[in-house]
């Protein structure tokens, strides 16, 4: 049946939810959980044959689907997106945060501004993305211990931007939705 995209799923209200698979997809219209669609994409996914009428089962889909309210019930939609050095890299554009210069996943690092050694967290408003050998000499130091200078500020992405950071291969009418919800502050720019 070929590679299809993501779907992205919205609450009922119109917030970005997450990524679902073309199935899951089918599941919520099967289930008659799709609230409203959007979006220029749909895809028709084609089922099995009926005995009786010769006929093959079919659903089509919207590229965005707001799921009914039951169907997000109980989910746990966190206000905080989970922190993985994929998504860290990818909101400070792989940039090191200390001599600026920009270079693939895996010669970057995360770094803790405050050190864990000296109480830091492993959390978004803590880490920024170092090169090896920026991180190497701030070792288990602050930016300031180590006379080093902080180039960008972290910060928390939102919902929007966190679905922006963990999908490569996003549509058009996906991306415009999504990026009408990124904040100000956020230092992903559309291409």
């Amino acid at each position: 049946m070929g590679s299809y995209p993501l779907i992205l799923t919205l609450d009922q209200h119109g917030a970005p939810h997450r990524w679902v698979s073309w199935q899951h997809a089918c599941f919520y219209y099967a289930k008659d959980l799709v609230a409203w669609t959007i979006g220029e994409h749909s895809f028709v996914f084609h089922g099995g044959m009926n005995r009786l009428t010769g006929s093959r089962s079919e659903i089509a889909a919207n590229s965005i689907i707001a799921i009914k309210g039951k169907a997000l019930a109980g989910k746990s939609l966190h206000k905080v997106p989970p922190l993985s050095n994929r998504e860290l890299f990818h909101r400070d554009r792989h940039v090191c945060a200390y001599c600026g210069d920009e270079l693939p996943g895996q010669r970057l690092t995360r770094d803790h501004v405050l050190p864990v050694v000296q109480g830091g967290r492993d959390t978004w408003m803590n880490v920024v993305t170092a090169c090896r050998g920026c991180n190497q000499m701030k070792s288990g130091r602050t930016p300031e211990q180590a006379g080093m200078e902080l180039l960008y500020a972290p910060y928390v992405p939102n919902k929007a931007e966190y679905l922006i950071l963990c999908n490569r291969h996003i549509l058009a009418d996906q991306m415009d939705f999504l990026a009408r919800h990124v904040p100000s502050v956020s230092r992903w720019k559309p291409a």
